[in-house]
Order: structure tokens, then sequence, then C-alpha cells
């Protein structure tokens, strides 16, 4: 993984041991990002440091990098990757960062987080409190 070049283009990390965020990140980039403006990776192959971020935030959260270094978590982390994207999905990220909007989409993110094992693409290996199996 080139780090110069997921600085430049901005990076979404996502939980690669969880089938729901794996299932959720082909979504990402075939539907929100077709055009590839920014990468998507599982945390599990990245050297976070060069990045700003530890295995403990991936774990409880996405995270996108944004082209400038900062880093946004959760319901943020997704509402970067949809201003980021296809034109047509960004005027949804704007929306979720919005005073009052922002307070219910990290509620929808947190339960979704929470039930993610439930969830299409979702496994018991998601669930919170199970370690991952080493593959």
């Amino acid at each position: 993984m080139d780090m110069a070049r997921d600085r430049e283009r901005g990076l979404l990390i996502f939980d690669g041991d969880c089938g729901f965020c794996t299932t959720s990140a082909r979504f990402v980039s075939r539907w929100v990002d077709r055009r590839h403006r920014y990468d998507v990776q599982p945390w599990q192959e990245l050297d976070l440091a060069p990045l700003g971020v530890t295995e403990a935030d991936c774990i409880e959260a996405a995270q996108f990098v944004r082209r400038d270094g900062s880093v946004v978590a959760g319901h943020r982390a997704i509402a970067a990757g949809l201003t980021h994207g296809a034109p047509l999905w960004r005027p949804l990220g704007h929306l979720l960062t919005l005073p009052g909007v922002s307070a219910v989409a990290a509620r929808v993110y947190a339960w979704v987080a929470d039930h993610r094992y439930a969830l299409p693409g979702g496994t018991p290996a998601c669930a919170p409190g199970i370690p991952a199996q080493p593959q």
C-alpha cells in the first residue's frame, strides 16, 4: 500500500474481518466511488501509524483519512466517503454532518455497529466481543 498515494486520494478504512463491513466496502467501491477517487482498504492490510490511526480506533469504527491527513471516524467517516464519492452521493454525505442530523446519524451508526452480525453480509464473527479468528 502506497501511503503517499493514500494521503493524496483519501482512504476509507474498514474492518476486513467483518462480513457486513466488507460487504459495505464493496458497495462503496462499486456504487459510491466507482471512479476510485479514494481508496477503500481493510485496516488489517495497512500500516496504521503513518495514517494517524490505531488498531483500537479501527476496531471501534470505520475511519476516513482525508487528503490533508485529518481523520474522522464512525458516521463522519461514512459521510466523508459519500462526500468524496460520486456527485449523486455527496448531498447525503453533507446531510449526515448537519447539526441534529449528525447526532441521529451517530446513534444509527452505533446501532449498526452493535448489530452488524445480524445485518445482510454479517456473520457471527462480526458480533461485538467475539475476537476475530486468525486466517
